[in-house]
């Protein structure tokens, strides 16, 4: 049994008090029951109207402050407008509010001085509370005063209210925990945000054939290939067998393709003319838009396709055809398979690409994301650490982002999001990162958003309707170690519309039929997963604000396929602790057949007769032994989600030069007398590896050679064996001989020696093909 990871390192319970505790008993609950209710100041600035010239020139350039204690928030400004719209929203946290009169001044943009045109003030004790599902307030016309509270020309149209995150106007409000940040870009980088990934497509390209080919050279057979490009995917095909001017191939490439589909699929048939020179023959550009789609495994028409020498790409002006090369071939665009983006064993969906294949939704995840705890400063800013965190949390095709908690290592942001879902055996994963992009980081674009720590939850581990609340850790693996980062603060509830459409998808397949009735290579979907994460990534850090490649690429785990000691480890000891029950049965066993327990061994002796006498016993005795333990386990079954374990991963106990290998760069980029001593330990470790498969392929070949007359004196021994077990067992009733061998393995040690059965001694003397090992 493993030891249980450090304190500091598990998961806590937690007992938050949520916004939608005091609503029981229907399912009508809040939007915001997973999350504690976050109370904020609304100042909604609409417009303003009849404002007084203030330049030479009889205009004004008028903007609005809105002061509350140490906190300021302006709108933009107007120039020479005295009618203008700014429609704009302010929010102050109440946790923050040091003051008990809101300010809203109109001033007028000056280039030494802006000028005061008047203000209104509200007291906090007067301002109206509203709650969601609530009608929003409507705006009013409010005079403005001067300094001394005499009315000036100008009315000011305002709304102003206390409300919480459930408001509808809390995502596009300017808010004053982030009072630090300016400019639009940076404004928009700290907004919470919903992103959905790209539509993927499997592209099946099957070259069957070309036709009438003309190589420049005709005195030789030409070497022909097919490569296909889509985007930065390249792929080629073998060369062909029939060396002519009509070879054929019938060799299937496949790609990844997303919706909007933006590039063609291009298609050049190339001759290798010498070792590193390949002639390209002709040209086709297919547009992906007019590509068929298939929902089943039925094959799609196939079609000829025209070579030209060259291709028409954005408009450029097409080159006379003198000649009439044809490429055969089946395109199609495979709706039945799921593009796997995410590693098989996190998978967050499941379903085919094609909508019309998906199966209803089972359920309802929900999830609260309520605040962090002691999180590490990440950046130095003015001399000091600090971190300015946020949330993205990925479930199907579905991406969240929270907003941005600016300098904050307890950061609060109380958001709830919600997912369908169509398989419970699917994982959500969320991850806490850094934002470096506040100040105009991205310009250079070299600063990336630091990964503070990740959490996964899979939906199947969860009893439905029941919410969970934990606070998990943040750990991070560097090359020092393993780091706690902090702790996250989860609401999880998954809620199950049909228990029985539930308990029905546990006999389904995991993946789409396509995947079992033509089955893609383990190496095809190797290199099928990587061009997804390149696809969604990309995708996704064109988005506005964007979900950066490095945070993607995080949630998605790439490169987690890479060489790791550390992880080749963990995965031993848990085949060992998986064995480790075999293990302990044969222990127990071995004690039983030795009399180390006299009564113990009776009982078994006397179940064995029952079970010998009574064959028909034997299946549901043990369905029923498996049921008792079961029911038996029913009391410490698990009461939390799992997490990341640190012990399991041997995380803790990493040597630092094996972390070192693990975060080296593919290809190395480490001196050569590291890599020469690195080398050396595989080669020791692969060397052991080898001896153990050499042990297994040597005890399958002796099984082999009892039948194959390798060593005639062995296989005639055996089959004569055969010939008199055939004939005893015939004319013996089985329950005889089950009895006798029952109590032959179970002997007394009195009846035992030391030395190896015949049995085992004869099997060891047969031969092996090692005697023919180089």
């Amino acid at each position: 049994m493993q030891r249980p990871p450090p304190e500091e390192f598990s998961l806590k319970e937690t007992n938050p008090h949520l916004g939608g505790s005091k609503i029981t008993g229907d399912k009508l609950t809040s939007t915001y029951d997973l999350v504690e209710q976050m109370q904020y100041l609304y100042v909604r600035v609409v417009k303003a109207k009849d404002l007084p010239a203030k330049d030479v020139t009889g205009s004004c350039d008028p903007y609005v402050e809105v002061k509350l204690g140490n906190y300021k928030g302006t709108t933009r400004h107007f120039e020479k407008k005295s009618n203008p719209e700014w429609n704009q929203v302010f929010a102050f946290s109440k946790d923050r509010i040091q003051a008990s009169v809101v300010e809203v001044t109109v001033k007028d943009k000056d280039f030494v001085k802006d000028d005061f045109m008047g203000r209104t003030w509200f007291d906090l004790n007067e301002i109206p509370k509203r709650v969601p599902p609530d009608s929003p307030l409507a705006p009013q016309w409010y005079r403005l005063e001067d300094r001394k509270g005499d009315k000036v020309k100008g009315e000011l149209m305002l709304a102003v209210w206390m409300g919480t995150q459930a408001d509808e106007a809390f995502p596009e409000a300017w808010h004053s925990d982030a009072a630090t940040v300016s400019g639009t870009d940076a404004l928009s980088n700290i907004r919470s945000k919903v992103y959905l990934s790209p539509k993927l497509w499997y592209l099946r390209v099957n070259v069957i054939e070309a036709q009438d080919l003309q190589p420049t050279d005709k005195g030789r057979y030409p070497e022909v290939f097919v490569k296909a490009i889509l985007g930065n995917q390249a792929l080629r095909t073998r060369i062909s067998a029939s060396r002519s001017i009509n070879p054929m191939w019938n060799e299937d490439l496949m790609f990844v393709a997303a919706e909007p589909f933006e590039e063609p699929l291009i298609l050049s048939v190339e001759d290798r003319v010498a070792p590193n020179k390949d002639e390209v023959l002709g040209r086709c550009a297919i547009p992906l838009q007019h590509v068929d789609r298939r929902l089943d495994h039925k094959p799609v028409n196939t079609r000829w396709f025209n070579l030209e020498k060259h291709v028409i790409v954005d408009g450029e002006k097409k080159k006379e055809i003198k000649f009439a090369s044809r490429l055969h071939m089946r395109v199609c665009l495979e709706g039945g398979y799921h593009v796997l983006d995410e590693s098989t064993h996190y998978s967050s969906d499941l379903r085919p690409t094609a909508k019309q294949l998906w199966k209803s939704s089972i359920g309802v995840l929900e999830l609260g994301i309520l605040n962090a705890q002691g999180l590490m400063p990440m950046k130095t800013k003015d001399g000091r650490g600090t971190t300015d965190a946020y949330c993205v949390a990925k479930y199907g095709q579905k991406w969240v982002r929270t907003r941005t908690i600016i300098d904050s290592f307890t950061p609060k942001w109380n958001e709830q999001y919600t997912w369908e879902v169509f398989d419970p055996c699917t994982v959500i994963t969320i991850g806490v990162f850094d934002n470096c992009h506040l100040h105009g980081g991205d310009k250079g674009g070299g600063s990336k958003d630091s990964r503070i720590g990740k959490v996964r939850i899979r939906l199947s581990t969860l009893e439905t309707d029941r919410v969970y609340t934990h606070s998990y850790p943040l750990l991070v693996l560097y090359p020092n170690g393993v780091k706690k980062m902090g702790e996250i603060h989860l609401a999880v509830r998954f809620t199950c519309s049909s228990l029985l459409n539930m308990m029905h998808m546990y006999s389904q397949p995991l993946l789409p039929k396509m995947h079992y009735l033509h089955p893609l290579t383990v190496s095809q979907l190797d290199s099928l997963r990587h061009q997804a994460t390149q696809i969604v990534s990309m995708r996704l850090s064109r988005a506005e604000p964007p979900l950066r490649k490095e945070v993607v690429e995080y949630m998605l785990d790439v490169g987690s396929h890479m060489w790791s000691m550390r992880r080749s480890k963990a995965n031993f000891f848990r085949i060992m602790g998986v064995l480790s029950g075999i293990i302990a049965v044969g222990k127990w066993f071995d004690q039983i057949c030795n009399w180390k327990n006299p009564i113990t061994t009776v009982l078994i002796h006397i179940l064995f007769i029952i079970l010998v006498l009574y064959p028909e016993l034997i299946l549901p005795t043990i369905f029923l032994y498996l049921f008792l333990i079961g029911v038996w386990y029913y009391r410490w079954r698990p009461r939390h989600p799992p997490h990341m374990d640190t012990r399991l991963s041997h995380a803790d106990s990493a040597h630092p030069d094996e972390l070192d290998e693990e975060f080296d760069t593919f290809p190395t980029s480490r001196p050569s007398d590291i890599v020469r001593m690195r080398y050396d330990r595989l080669r020791s470790i692969a060397g052991r590896i080898q001896t153990v498969v050499g042990d297994l392929a040597t005890q399958g070949e002796r099984l082999q050679s009892l039948l194959s007359w390798r060593d005639p004196r062995a296989t005639a021994l055996f089959v004569i064996f055969c010939l008199v077990a055939a004939i005893v067992l015939y004319v013996t009733p089985f329950q005889v001989v089950a009895l006798l061998t029952g109590f032959y393995v179970l002997r007394h040690p009195r009846f035992r020696h030391k030395l190896p059965s015949v049995p085992l001694n004869f099997f060891r003397r047969l031969p092996a093909r090692t005697d023919c090992m180089l």
